[in-house]
């Protein structure tokens, strides 16, 4: 399509307004409500009045001057983005006076601007460009022999834009935007008049707090701030709607093109879950779709010790299916099984669970939120009865208190962080419960209320004694629980929480946390008003992370705070899609629709579609398909577009299960970590070639489009399907992404409404979506849990077995960083590994004294499992006892040393808890050794094409 131009109102839309106002704008009645500016009812008729300093992304400022209006009975000419609106006015936004007057303004501009607009990389895309227009200026009389800040120095440092101060016209956007969007503050207007310019605070927008979400840049009318892609190719000329492949908030953006290549990422205004913002991943960190190390031709090899041969799409499916059919026939029917991602649309994922089911005949399917977010699905479906978080993002506006725990959104969730910030800023308090001291806590626009810095393992013990202060102050919803929660489970959880065990006394001996601090943040959250909670793999990633996501519902539910907008139970879903693949059967105990595989009219539904009978056995959790492939009975193994060979825990038992496999069959973009050990590799396609839907963390169905040709030449739902057709299952074979989607419909009842040609009419919706909720679903349980009534669940806290010890006597924790995402594999080839180059180990400046670690050096990081060595960086944001690292780089090992402890419930491994010693090193560890020569040996296949060539 043309290139997609957004209607821009010039201010936003007042926020609550309950009444209606009637004006007249040159000479038509308009009806808008009541707050509205002038110039946004305007632009509701179709009349653009000239701006430069307004947009409706951002607060009216008032400064350029360029959009006077006339008033009838008002002096002057007032400025129409900050006047607003009144019954009965009547506004000219036409006349000679106001003609002179915009000319007038505008020559000002241009007389401080560069007249250089054919060789500028703005040009026919430039708005201060349009509006000369718009005012008809014809003739400069001032000349520009004047103050024209021309030959200032351009800033090109940082990867992704540019920085031209000499075409700055000081409108201020840039620096609102980073205020009120973002909420950095990075960026600074200092000086006055002819002297007022941009600062960035620091050398350079490198080298400042810019996180280079794309704020600025997006707010600019000129080309002061600008794409590089832009200023290399020119303006792009078509746009296709689509969302990001990166974190879980699910963010919608244009992709803007020339021809095939794509030029930029813009925000979608109109998306439901960004509102037009983005983060520096989403926003600039597109490029890996085009990276030289992409595979885009099949391989096979028979051994993982011979070189790959690169062969035809059917030799590579037939090759694969019938090492999987030699398998089953030797070892048995479930000796094999797959791992489906959460990187790819739910269409794709559907096809290999159903393969699974249909080809395979097993239930061995299982997917990566087996370890991050499993004990979500386990713990909500408990309590409330659906595997899911309870609100939209948009909720978070209206909340009073905001206790987020185990989560770092600022990093990990940047868009929804921005707008939990605003939120904060206006006042909402915030409870921080977190081993580290993550942004959140202080910063110099922000400071938590609490920051409850317990010890890792402990968060059960927390969120109990703060629900022992509810029930023993007098602070439940007595009203809501009566109406809406069990009365039995209900009275046996009161006496459990009331007991002396879980006061905040006996919590502060267990987490750190002094008991007056416990005491104070549970008052805040049961007695502040509407209260949410938003958590993160720092609850999930425990051997109680069921029990903790237990714990939590019932903390909401004992104070009325779910079923409302403003409260709730929120997971902060670390992948794009791996709510969508939760949603789609992707466990191996529950179909899609989260209804379990012993369910005799569940399976029925299935074998009627599918002409299949289907197993009543749950199948294979990834932990249990590693330990039966060292143990000689699980032998095939189906891996898309996931890295488990870096991702999950206890790396060198993960490593030895995938060399016992027969046939290892890797989809995906890069020959990744795991691929070391596939034999067959079938190449997956980017978020640009893909056609389908992602479900972000708060169920919202997002359209996922192609930009692009399929550099592959084969859809990856098409190859999945090829697969499943060579393995003998042929009842149903699709043509389009389309038709699985509606078999999706047809199967799931939470879906039955959503179609492709639905989302596309209407833009995105939140599940459930279907006779029962035609518009989708925002907030869960308003009327009633899904289950009924609200269960109650005893939470008992039980200390994990991994614990500090002489022989170990730190914890390491673990986490992400704004600018890489989950093992790096997208964001490792892109210009965002200038901001983060290799994984550092965290630690107190007196754990780092205590062993002579200077800051900067090397250090090994031992667990009773394994070794690594790493950078060692001295941090006061950890408590003494404590390291952290992130695990985005492989060569890093992070999960060498994590254990195979995991979640009771649902086998989440426990990599928040590990028990380590940390010395200095001067050398890397035996298995960074091994795994750099096999490294080495995959880089130069690449490289130097030892590849054999397709016959």
């Amino acid at each position: 399509m043309p290139l997609d131009q957004d209607l821009d109102f010039g201010t936003p839309a007042p926020r609550g307004a309950t009444r209606s106002v009637t004006l007249e704008i040159d000479g038509f009645n308009v009806t808008v409500p009541e707050g509205t500016s002038v110039m946004r009812a305007a632009s509701s008729l179709g009349t653009q009045i000239p701006k430069l300093c307004a947009t409706d992304s951002l607060k009216a400022f008032g400064s350029c001057r360029l959009c006077l209006v006339e008033i009838d009975g008002k002096r002057g000419t007032p400025a129409s983005c900050t006047t607003p609106v009144e019954p009965g006015m009547k506004v000219t936004t036409q006349s000679d006076r106001l003609a002179r007057l915009r000319r007038g303004v505008m020559e000002l501009y241009i007389s401080d601007h560069p007249l250089d607009c054919l060789t500028c990389s703005d040009n026919g895309d430039c708005e201060l460009q349009d509006m000369a227009g718009a005012v008809g200026l014809r003739d400069v009389r001032y000349g520009l022999a004047g103050e024209n800040h021309g030959g200032q120095d351009k800033d090109i440092s940082n990867p992704y834009f540019d920085f031209e101060p000499s075409k700055c016209i000081v409108c201020s956007r840039c620096v609102r935007a980073c205020d009120e969007v973002q909420g950095t503050l990075a960026l600074t207007v200092e000086g006055r008049g002819f002297d007022s310019h941009i600062s960035v605070g620091g050398p350079d927008f490198f080298n400042s707090e810019c996180v280079s979400c794309g704020a600025c840049v997006q707010a600019c009318p000129t080309a002061t701030l600008q794409e590089k892609t832009v200023v290399e190719h020119g303006v792009p000329d078509r746009t296709v709607k689509t969302t990001c492949a990166y974190c879980g908030v699910g963010c919608s953006f244009k992709a803007e093109l020339k021809g095939n290549q794509v030029i930029r990422m813009v925000p979608d205004k109109d998306g439901k879950a960004n509102h037009g913002h983005s983060c520096v991943k989403g926003r600039f960190a597109w490029g890996y779709a085009s990276h030289a190390d992409r595979i885009t031709a099949p391989m096979i090899r028979d051994s993982i010790d011979e070189p790959w041969r690169e062969v035809s799409w059917d030799e590579a499916i037939g090759f694969a299916a019938t090492r999987l059919k030699a398998t089953q026939a030797e070892h048995g029917r479930k000796s094999i099984g797959a791992i489906s991602s959460s990187r790819c649309t739910i269409e794709e994922v559907w096809l290999v669970q159903r393969m699974v089911r249909a080809a395979f005949s097993n239930n061995n399917i299982d997917t990566c939120a087996r370890v991050c977010h499993s004990p979500t699905g386990y713990g909500l479906k408990q309590t409330y009865g659906t595997s899911a978080g309870t609100q939209d993002f948009d909720s978070v506006e209206d909340a009073d208190v905001i206790l987020l725990i185990g989560a770092n959104p600022t990093d990990a969730h940047p868009v929804f962080a921005s707008q939990m910030k605003r939120r904060l800023r206006e006042g909402a308090k915030l409870i921080v419960a977190d081993p580290r001291a993550i942004d959140l806590v202080r910063t110099p626009h922000i400071e938590a209320a609490h920051h409850l810095a317990l010890q890792p393992g402990t968060n059960v013990a927390l969120v109990n004694a703060l629900a022992n202060v509810a029930a023993t102050e007098g602070l439940l919803d007595e009203a809501f629980i009566a109406e809406r929660c069990e009365t039995d489970s209900f009275a046996d959880w009161l006496d459990f929480i009331r007991d002396d065990a879980n006061s905040p006394e006996a919590a502060a001996a267990i987490t750190g946390v002094p008991a007056d601090d416990i005491r104070a943040a549970a008052r805040l959250y049961a007695g502040g008003g509407k209260a949410a909670i938003y958590y993160g793999l720092g609850v999930t990633e425990h051997s109680q992370g069921s029990t903790m996501v237990m714990g939590m519902a019932n903390l909401a539910m004992a104070t009325g705070n779910i079923g409302r907008r403003g409260v709730g139970v929120n997971p902060l879903r670390g992948q794009n899609n791996v709510q969508g693949s939760c949603d789609m059967g992707s466990f191996p105990h529950e179909f899609p629709g989260y209804r379990h595989v012993s369910d005799d009219a569940t399976r029925a539904i299935f074998e009627t579609a599918w002409k299949r009978p289907q197993d009543a056995e749950p199948g294979l959790r990834i932990p249990n398909m590693f330990d039966e492939a060292c143990g000689g009975t699980f032998k095939g193994l189906y891996v898309q577009g996931e890295d488990i060979a870096q991702s999950d825990p206890n790396t060198q038992h993960v490593e030895a299960a995938l060399r016992a496999l027969d046939v290892l069959i890797v989809q995906d973009l890069f020959l990744n970590e795991t691929a070391r050990f596939a034999h067959v590799f079938l190449p997956g396609t980017s978020f640009l070639e893909k056609d389908g839907c992602f479900i972000n963390a708060e169920r919202r169905i997002n359209r996922v489009r192609p930009a692009i040709p399929v550099k592959t030449c084969m859809a990856e739902w098409a190859v999945t399907q090829a697969l499943t057709l060579a393995m003998g299952y042929d009842e149903t074979v699709f043509s389009s992404s389309a038709e699985i989607m509606d078999e999706i419909a047809t199967l799931t009842p939470t879906f039955a409404d959503v179609s492709h040609a639905r989302l596309d009419r209407d833009g995105s919706v939140q599940w459930p979506c279907n006779e029962a909720a035609p518009q989708g679903t925002p907030i869960m349980h308003v009327d009633g849990f899904v289950r009924g009534k609200g269960h109650f669940v005893i939470t008992e806290f039980v200390p994990t077995t991994e614990r500090a010890n002489r022989k170990f006597p730190l914890i390491l924790t673990t986490g992400r960083i704004l600018s890489q995402y989950n093992v790096g594999a997208q964001s490792r080839r892109t210009e965002n590994a200038r901001w983060h180059d290799e994984d550092v180990l965290e630690l107190h400046p007196s754990d780092a004294e205590a062993r002579g670690i200077l800051d900067g050096h090397w250090v090994s990081v031992r667990s009773r499992k394994g070794e690594t060595t790493l950078r060692a960086r001295h941090s006061e944001r950890m408590a003494p006892g404590v390291v952290y690292t992130t695990f985005h780089h492989p060569e890093t090992g992070a999960n060498v040393v994590t254990t195979e402890n995991s979640d009771w419930a649902t086998s989440c491994p426990e990599y928040k808890v590990t028990a380590v010693e940390v010395a200095p090193a001067n050398h890397r560890s035996p298995w960074q050794e091994e795994r750099s020569g096999s490294a080495r040996e995959a880089r130069r296949i690449k490289r130097d094409d030892h590849v054999e060539p397709a016959q």
